[in-house]
């Protein structure tokens, strides 16, 4: 999909493990969990619904549709559904590629421009470095884009990690992104706690070995997922300490997947 600020790229090498301090209390470590990693589109900024709109004006402006059935493919991921190719496709091969291009990237912009911060994001950021956790990013989308619009925001600093698909071969659902961010954490899979918008991204936190927190937007919401750990309607729903209780059962086990 068309991205959108100048590559801003960030130093992303190995990181000293984020949750190994001193002094917790019935803390994360305790029950198996040292790092938080989220995912980007959707998920700390919805990006998804303004490009989504802005493809979808492109296609009713030449007397085409796109839906959901098509355009969930392209969610959490890249390459897995080409609304120009397929535009391309309806109209015969008459399309004016650069066109549609310029178009599209500019309705982009404008829609992504005064998008803030998701509700909970910031403060969840903030609980997980208080607990000492490590905390990345994991997202399908390009270094610049992710990086670009973190420092807009001004919680870049928050983070531990910022792995994009710049930085692997395989996008999501494939799960080298979070495998990558977790060895960048120095920590192991299966002590990572994912948040996800995008079935594609919880089946890539599924196969990584990770716990996964589903928290589906306007876009994502009615699409069907895989059997994830938790399912919430925000991050502002609950704090991270009860989301971590809700994930662990005493002596470090998961609970059961499925919504709690």
């Amino acid at each position: 999909m068309p991205r959108g600020p100048a590559d801003l790229r960030a130093d992303q090498g190995p990181r000293r493990a984020a949750g190994g301090g001193a002094g917790l209390k019935a803390g994360p470590l305790a029950r198996g969990i040292a790092a938080v990693v989220l995912d980007f589109d959707g998920l700390i900024v919805d990006t998804e619904t303004p490009i989504f709109e802005a493809w979808l004006g492109a296609y009713r402006r030449r007397g085409c549709s796109v839906g959901l059935d098509e355009w969930q493919h392209a969610l959490g991921t890249h390459g897995g559904f080409d609304p120009l190719d397929h535009l391309d496709t309806l109209l015969g091969g008459a399309l004016d590629r650069e066109a549609v291009l310029a178009e599209v990237k500019a309705a982009t912009a404008t829609g992504c421009d005064g998008q803030p911060l998701l509700p909970g994001v910031e403060g969840l950021l903030r609980d997980a470095k208080a607990l000492r956790l490590g905390r990345a990013v994991a997202s399908s989308s390009s270094c610049g884009w992710v990086n670009g619009w973190l420092e807009r925001h001004g919680i870049r600093d928050l983070l531990d990690v910022v792995v994009a698909r710049d930085d692997v071969r395989n996008v999501k659902p494939d799960p080298e992104l979070f495998l990558l961010a977790a060895s960048r954490l120095g920590v192991e899979p299966g002590a990572c706690v994912v948040f996800e918008d995008s079935p594609n991204g919880m089946r890539a936190a599924l196969a990584a070995g990770m716990r996964c927190v589903a928290v589906p937007n306007a876009l994502t919401r009615p699409l069907a997922r895989p059997d994830v750990d938790l399912v919430v309607d925000s991050l502002a729903e609950r704090p991270l300490g009860s989301i971590l209780e809700a994930l662990s059962v005493p002596g470090g086990s998961p609970t059961p997947r499925g919504r709690r």
